[in-house]
């Protein structure tokens, strides 16, 4: 064999070996919860398990990653996180870790659609906290945010990212009262144990596929909205109570757009009873899906409202969740017991296409 073809052979087998390893989005997750963690080790390998899996742009871009450093206290490579956002290149190719350490980041960031593959990373045992108080009376609701992701391939682990507007009274709630401490409009984003504070529309999951996972969701009104396809797993909804109606998801499709919430595992907690809606149609179609999760009594009877939208265009979907707010004997006609083949799709990360985008916290 010739030294030419000798290297072609290597090559192919070379390509062979790593394609056959690569993270598997069609096994269901696990009803068990015990299981969850197992399953995700198993489901969504490292980089370095995939490395000709994942896109080619991806594959490029943590190859070549790099880190800069935020401190306030002037040790690291910036003070501020916008200031290192701001040195990153319009057309970035390579994997940017923001390292952002403890303290009260008071800052409106924007990371661009030119600036792709961004992690902004916190310390585990001192989160660090993106804090602004914009609300939409001021910016208008999607210009209002603390955070706002338009870019492509973005990562958050670690942070607190939070909205810092008072909570709106009775009179406030129609009248630009929204107040975004997170907007995601762009594709392919995994936000990883984060704690995400607001009232009204505190998560913009506006478009694009997402992945979030151990996170801790706060909020009144329509708090986790937009235009996404996303997962939520094993992640805390927190209701803050209010004199009128609540509502965790209005999610807003397009009649004939791939997009959608998928809770699973989830933990709906608040204070009061029978006074939040699991979710809501924002546009003429929704689709929201809750399985697996725990839900307590601050959810209503009846569950899901329509907002006068055609009945025939929701997808409101509810499987083996337990809790007092998951008793379904009078739920809204317009909702559905999932069976086990139509729950499937959104219980595997094929929903949102994670085989060639997803890493782990820890890649």
């Amino acid at each position: 064999m010739s030294i030419t073809w000798l290297c072609v052979y290597l090559l192919t087998t070379i390509l062979v070996v790593s394609t056959k390893v690569s993270s598997d989005d069609s096994a269901p997750i696990p009803e068990d919860r015990s299981q969850v963690e197992n399953w995700f080790e198993s489901n969504v390998l490292p980089f370095s398990k995939r490395i000709w899996t994942v896109d080619t742009v991806l594959r490029i871009a943590e190859r070549s990653r790099r880190e800069i450093k935020v401190r306030k206290d002037g040790t690291g490579d910036f003070k501020t996180v916008t200031e290192a956002i701001a040195s990153i290149p319009d057309g970035n190719t390579r994997r940017v870790v923001v390292n952002i350490g403890p303290g009260i980041y008071n800052e409106k960031i924007l990371i661009p659609k030119t600036k792709p593959f961004v992690t902004l990373r916190g310390n585990p045992s001192a989160m660090a906290v993106l804090k602004f108080s914009g609300a939409a009376k001021k910016y208008g609701t999607f210009e209002c945010g603390t955070l706002i992701v338009m870019s492509d391939y973005f990562n958050a682990l670690f942070l607190i990212i939070k909205n810092s507007t008072p909570k709106p009274n009775e009179a406030e709630a129609e009248a630009g009262a929204q107040a975004v401490a997170l907007r995601l409009g762009g594709d392919k984003a995994a936000i990883y144990n984060c704690r995400i504070y607001g009232y009204q529309d505190t998560l913009l999951d506006e478009t694009g596929r997402h992945f979030f996972k151990s996170c801790f969701i706060q909020g009144t009104v329509d708090f986790i909205f937009g235009s996404g396809k996303s997962i939520y797993l094993q992640s805390q909804l927190y209701v803050v109570k209010q004199k009128w109606r609540t509502v965790i998801a209005a999610q807003a499709k397009q009649k004939n757009e791939d997009s959608g919430f998928s809770f699973v595992h989830c933990t709906i907690l608040g204070k009061g009873s029978n006074d939040t809606y699991l979710g809501r149609a924002w546009l003429n179609y929704s689709n929201v899906v809750y399985s697996y999760s725990t839900m307590s009594k601050i959810i209503l009877p009846e569950g899901w409202d329509n907002t006068g939208k055609p009945k025939q265009n929701m997808i409101f979907g509810e499987f083996h969740n337990k809790g007092v707010g998951a008793s379904y004997n009078r739920r809204v006609d317009y909702s559905t017991r999932l069976s086990p083949s139509a729950v499937e799709p959104y219980l595997t990360l094929a929903y949102i296409q994670a085989s060639t985008w997803l890493l782990p916290p820890h890649s």
